[in-house]
């Protein structure tokens, strides 16, 4: 009889195992969470990975899964849970991260003997697409700053959109690093910098530009709620943490305003922070730092990027191109 169960009272997906399995899966949660510290998203994406190969193995087998059914998995077992995936319409790029949080999963279990990762390591993985990060042009990056208090919003909000534009933009960070900055942390001198905290909770220093700071001064004039030093930087119109959402709107504004393509984004801002930096000349190593990158190779595309923008100056300026 199947054994559905919840290792978690919120809203994780139930898991179709035999209760020795979900045990295991709750430790090896808490060891992916405090020991490999890594971001809580990819705790919860690699949990669903690992849910629904467990729920396949469900009905590929006639019952729910056992550890010392995970002990004799065979390449079979492994092509059979790609090609369901794939039949679902679910494309190479999922299927492959997929697989990666069953070998995560596995890789675990092998610690103690209670499983054999062979047949997941000799299985290749669908290749993945590569595609290259889209940057604005540095005219445009600086018109979506300049052009943000600019939109028909509450001048408080209008002040708001322009900040946290802005200081992605400067700083290169993920909007959901801008959005975690408490008011105790805002940089409000010159020569200040953030201490920003990543992806797996890794810190780092970024500096920060004058016209940064004095974007977040001029929202913070104009703002009418004061959480405390303890409360977000950027707060929605009641007051309350802002949601990415909003930001992205902001964006989407702009883009018909400026007449800018659909790949302008926030995220957009982050990318033309790391493709404008390499193109001036800054050292990839200084890239990565400021990034927060784990591995170089991260951050390397940019180098594809910036070799892309010569190629396309270079055809369209030569004589004979």
């Amino acid at each position: 009889m199947a054994t559905m169960a919840r290792i978690d009272s919120h809203d994780r997906p139930l898991i179709n195992a035999a209760p020795d399995v979900l045990a295991v899966v709750e430790r090896w949660r808490r060891h992916l969470a405090s020991e490999r510290r890594l971001a809580a998203k990819t705790v919860e994406a690699y949990s669903r990975d690992v849910g629904q190969f467990l729920s396949f193995l469900t009905a590929y087998r006639g019952g729910p899964p056992r550890l010392a059914d995970l002990a004799e998995l065979t390449t079979t077992d492994v092509r059979a849970f790609m090609a369901a995936r794939r039949n679902q319409g679910v494309g190479s790029p999922t299927v492959a991260r997929g697989i990666a949080g069953v070998r995560s999963f596995v890789r675990f279990l092998e610690r103690s003997g209670s499983a054999n990762g062979a047949a997941l390591r000799a299985i290749r993985l669908p290749r993945r697409k590569r595609t290259l990060p889209r940057p604005l042009a540095p005219a445009a990056a600086r018109a979506v700053t300049a052009r943000a208090n600019a939109l028909d919003e509450e001048p408080w909000i209008a002040a708001r959109n322009a900040a946290i534009l802005t200081l992605l933009y400067g700083t290169g960070l993920r909007i959901s690093e801008a959005l975690a900055i408490t008011r105790g942390e805002a940089p409000r001198r010159l020569n200040d910098a953030l201490r920003v905290r990543g992806k797996g909770g890794k810190e780092r220093i970024v500096p920060v530009l004058p016209v940064v700071t004095a974007a977040i001064a001029d929202y913070l004039r104009q703002c009418p709620y004061a959480p405390g030093p303890g409360g977000p930087l950027f707060v929605g119109a009641r007051g309350g943490p802002l949601s990415p959402r909003i930001v992205q709107r902001a964006m989407v504004k702009l883009r018909s305003a400026l007449g800018l393509p659909d790949g302008a984004t926030p995220h957009a801002l982050r990318h033309s922070f790391a493709t404008h930096l390499l193109a001036d000349g800054g050292d990839l190593r200084s890239i990565q730092e400021l990034l927060g990158h784990a591995s170089l190779s991260t951050t390397q595309i940019y180098t594809a990027v910036d070799s892309e923008r010569l190629l396309a100056v270079y055809e369209k300026a030569h004589p004979r191109a």
